[in-house]
């Protein structure tokens, strides 16, 4: 598929989610390019702002399997990944396939769910598989988590583990909407919801080649080494206790490529990955104030400074490598 292609079925996808999420085309582009980039988000916000609605939209708007789990603090490992139960019948174990064997699974309040529970996410995540009593079952692709939490209500929750929130592709925030788009968002909502109406723009396969697509952007050398600059920053600056892992900086130049590939371009700019930069990194870092002081920075402030220091290539850096 050419980029040209891949430009139009991430437009596609999006005039489809907006039909019902109103007033938020930065947020609904970047969830379309995790999807690009096989990359899973974690939609974090208050309740109410339209996180699952987001998550639902997306998922109809392709044209593969869709699984919603709720998690709560009951919820097993064995709901997620599967269990091998006794057949009487045949006299043997039966694999019985878990919640996580699907095209696109909704994970509503990741956080409700305990650390071994949670923890059963992480190989399903990261290597595409499933491994119960010593059997491995991978996941066919597409395969993508999108996981919500609300970070305000923090009674009966388990916060999500470093190793978990670095799986995270990206982290989003719906946010408020403004007050024109409000008005329209309840006109369209009046009778019934646009969701139940929503149908795929996009084929499994269109999506998958796309994917591939995706991966074949040109990333030069220098805009690599950029990368890998901005990356060893946060590891040494001193407001910043935890830096960006290996996998962040892995992140960062796929994201790039999505956003590349979402403007038509086969090749990556340095404004690509300035643009996707916070989204992939903020919920990787953990600054040293733990912003409990009122001067503390946040990540994303932080951030901003290390963009700052980094030297930025140049068309003609980029031509050479």
């Amino acid at each position: 598929m050419k980029i040209e292609a891949v430009a139009q079925l991430a437009g596609r996808i999006q005039e489809n989610i907006e039909q019902v999420i109103v007033g938020k085309p930065e947020v609904i582009q970047k969830t379309v390019l995790c999807l690009l980039c096989e990359g899973h988000i974690l939609l974090e916000d208050i309740p109410g702002m339209g996180k699952t609605t987001l998550a639902k939209a997306l998922a109809r708007s392709v044209d593969c399997a869709f699984g919603r789990i709720q998690f709560t603090p009951d919820l097993l490992p064995g709901d997620l990944t599967g269990i091998n139960f006794y057949n009487q019948k045949t006299g043997e174990f039966v694999f019985k396939r878990g919640a996580v064997f699907t095209g696109i699974l909704l994970a509503d309040e990741v956080n409700r769910a305990t650390p071994r529970t949670q923890s059963s996410l992480l190989e399903c995540m990261e290597e595409r598989q499933v491994t119960v009593d010593g059997v491995c079952y991978p996941l066919e692709r597409p395969f993508l988590v999108i996981a919500t939490q609300n970070p305000v209500e923090t009674q009966g929750t388990f916060p999500l583990p470093e190793a978990q929130l670095d799986r995270f592709f990206m982290r989003l925030s719906v946010g408020y909407p403004e007050e024109t788009a409000e008005e329209a968002m309840l006109e369209r909502f009046l009778i019934r919801s646009p969701l139940q109406s929503l149908s795929p723009v996009v084929s499994r396969e269109e999506l998958l080649e796309a994917q591939e697509a995706v991966r074949q952007v040109c990333v030069s050398s220098a805009v690599r080494q950029y990368i890998v600059e901005l990356a060893r920053l946060t590891r040494s600056h001193e407001k910043i206790r935890l830096g960006v892992s290996p996998r962040g900086s892995l992140a960062l130049l796929h994201a790039a490529q999505g956003c590349a590939a979402i403007h038509g371009r086969d090749y990556v700019i340095p404004d690509d990955v300035k643009e996707i930069l916070p989204d992939v990194f903020c919920h990787r870092l953990i600054t040293r104030s733990r912003g409990y002081s009122q001067n503390a920075e946040t990540p994303r402030e932080l951030l901003r400074q290390l963009m700052v220091q980094a030297p930025v290539p140049t068309e003609e850096g980029i031509e050479r490598s």
